[in-house]
């Protein structure tokens, strides 16, 4: 199985952040960005488990 893709307000959600983070931050976060099709009808989506693993990388240990 080829993973879960979601779009960038499930992925917001998921992280609880505003979309606008999202479009400001996710890349210079670390979060793998997939871009389908070209140009401005392009769409953005982020794979499932890779947003997982990402959130686990971010635990801060001894707060």
């Amino acid at each position: 199985m080829a993973g879960r893709f979601m779009d960038i307000k499930e992925t917001a959600e998921y992280l609880n952040v505003s979309v606008s983070w999202m479009y400001k931050n996710a890349k210079h976060s670390g979060l793998v960005i997939y871009r389908f099709g070209a140009g401005a009808n392009s769409k953005i989506r982020f794979k499932e488990s890779e947003v997982e693993s990402w959130v686990k990388q971010q635990r801060v240990l001894g707060e």
